[in-house]
């Protein structure tokens, strides 16, 4: 069994396209159905559904992925360890982040790099489930992600941000003028709010609920940026995490407006795979949050 097949396989099984899979792992594509064939000749199973197409993994397929994906994954973390024994930790450093929590991305990249200027950072928005999953099978290094509400299982972790809400308004709309707003106003507004695939409505959702309310938003989005813009174009205000009021200060059309909170702030916090050892990549992730300043 070679290296290669597997990661041919992983490949195959994330992309579930094989001309795709081909190009991602830079083979051509009779190479790469060359190399999973051998791959199921040796094991003795057919590991992929496949009629001139990707149609789906097997059950045996399915069993052997995250045993693929983890062996695949302790290799790059053998051959991080061996470089960084013998030189600076070099490489391209991986980071997920729930869209939350991206505003904290720039701060910590930068840190991250000053501390290790060999490293190169990528930076990808993910859910918090899929930060799970992407830490458990290699697909990232750390993840940027809330340590009190779903939080990933078998990790190590270091809070570096305290979130409260704020109330996004037009600076001329009708609640321009306010200083502060209540639930109760905040949930009566026109808003346009994150969909509850999203980990902050949950919790959101979950606030308004506690005080007896419920929010039925007359647009929802994916992305914190759709929201902005909404704000901007009139008729709609949001609530958003106050890590983002920072990217828009100095714009004279946004208002942003403290919610009255009773409970504790949600922590949000960097999270690497609680693994022995801890792979070269991860340990330095830590050592940064620990002398990280949000400021």
């Amino acid at each position: 069994m070679h290296l290669r097949q597997l990661r041919y396989f992983v490949t195959i099984a994330r992309c579930r396209h094989f001309a795709n899979a081909a190009f991602e792992c830079g083979v051509s594509q009779p190479t790469l159905s060359a190399g999973l064939t051998a791959l199921e000749q040796e094991l003795g199973y057919r590991l992929v559904e496949r009629d001139r197409r990707f149609v789906g993994l097997t059950a045996q397929g399915e069993a052997m992925l995250p045993w693929a994906e983890q062996i695949l994954g302790a290799v790059a973390s053998m051959t991080t360890s061996v470089m960084a024994h013998s030189s600076q930790i070099t490489g391209e450093f991986s980071l997920a982040a729930i869209p939350a929590a991206l505003p904290l991305a720039g701060l910590f990249g930068k840190a991250l790099l000053k501390r290790y200027p060999s490293l190169t950072l990528a930076v990808r928005s993910a859910t918090s489930r899929e930060i799970e999953r992407a830490l458990n099978t290699f697909e990232c290094d750390a993840g940027l992600t809330y340590l009190d509400h779903e939080p990933p299982g078998n990790v190590l972790s270091v809070a570096l941000h305290q979130e409260r809400y704020l109330f996004v308004t037009r600076s001329d709309g009708k609640c321009g003028a306010l200083t502060k707003i209540g639930w109760e106003a905040a949930a009566h507004q026109p808003l346009c709010l994150l969909h509850q695939g999203m980990q902050f409505r949950r919790i959101l959702d979950a606030q308004m609920r506690a005080r007896g309310l419920a929010i039925t938003p007359r647009v929802v989005a994916d992305s914190y940026v759709t929201l902005f813009d909404l704000v901007r174009s009139g008729g709609f205000c949001t609530i958003v995490p106050d890590t983002y009021a920072h990217l828009l200060v100095g714009l004279s059309w946004a208002k942003f407006l403290p919610l009255d909170e009773s409970e504790q702030p949600r922590r949000i916090g960097l999270v690497v795979v609680n693994r022995a050892p801890l792979s070269p990549m991860a340990g330095a992730a830590m050592a940064v949050a620990r002398e990280f300043d949000t400021g």
